[in-house]
């Protein structure tokens, strides 16, 4: 990974949490609280009247609290970030269908052969160079050419995908963090919820439960929420897992096919 690809990998990220502060709490603020307030302000009411009816357990409700909020914010940060990954990926995975080096069939390449053929990877641009693929074959043929011995080709393609896979892999660790967040959260939410209830304990003791319902409901419904984001991303999470570890495993089948095979060491 080049110096200037960890700094916009940044700036990206710093941005779509921004975003996703600014666009999950406007739809809080313009929507999902004013009609959760108004559903409970009806449902109140009709409770203080003394009139049988059966609580709607809206969506607006369930979602209208600050936790909610928070996993929600979290939630986009992390598609966000896991969806640069992805498009990353899919590149990476398109280098794939290309003929990056042309070996016929019959044809053996020696050391001296080696540079000959770096030559048209070093050709492409700059920021195709620095995929998984191009990089890869360009040590594979350096090691060929310097050490003339095609187990230590081998093993150059075995390291550098090694490499590749665990930086990938330590690249989503902000993901996994997300993912053990909102569930944190949630948790919170429902220790606020129950605190609250146990503080309106006594509004019960006189009769009237509402405070102790709206507390209770904070508790469960934050609880709930985070849960099924967390299985949200955990989903999103393992999907992009099995296309990075899909593209590792395919770099080396495709360097075997169209390089390693086609080695010949002098004797």
């Amino acid at each position: 990974m080049s110096k200037s690809k960890l700094p916009s990998e940044f700036a990206f990220q710093l941005i779509a949490l921004l975003a996703a502060v600014i666009i999950v709490h406007g739809f809080y603020v313009g929507l999902i609280r004013p009609s959760a307030d108004a559903q409970l302000t009806i449902q109140a009411a009709l409770q203080a009247s003394g009139e049988a009816f059966v609580p709607e357990r809206s969506l607006f409700v369930v979602i209208r609290d600050f936790e909610q909020e928070a996993c929600f914010i979290l939630m986009i940060w992390a598609l966000a970030i896991m969806g640069l990954k992805a498009w990353t990926t899919r590149q990476e995975a398109a280098m794939l269908d290309r003929n990056l080096i042309e070996v016929t069939t019959g044809t053996t390449v020696l050391p001296q052969d080696a540079r000959s053929y770096s030559r048209g990877l070093e050709a492409l641009p700059e920021a195709d160079q620095e995929l998984l693929l191009p990089r890869t074959l360009l040590n594979a043929l350096s090691r060929f050419s310097t050490t003339a011995s095609i187990p230590a080709v081998s093993e150059a393609v075995r390291e550098q995908c090694d490499i590749e896979a665990d930086k990938l892999d330590s690249e989503l660790s902000m993901v996994r963090y997300i993912s053990w967040a909102i569930p944190s959260i949630g948790f919170i939410g429902t220790v606020r919820g129950i605190g609250d209830a146990l503080g309106q304990a006594y509004k019960a003791v006189e009769g009237d439960i509402s405070g102790v319902t709206v507390s209770l409901g904070v508790a469960f419904n934050s609880t709930f929420v985070a849960l099924v984001l967390s299985i949200i991303i955990m989903f999103a999470l393992h999907q992009l897992q099995l296309s990075q570890e899909r593209l590792v495993l395919s770099t080396q089948r495709y360097i075997d096919k169209k390089l390693i095979r086609h080695l010949a060491a002098p004797k």
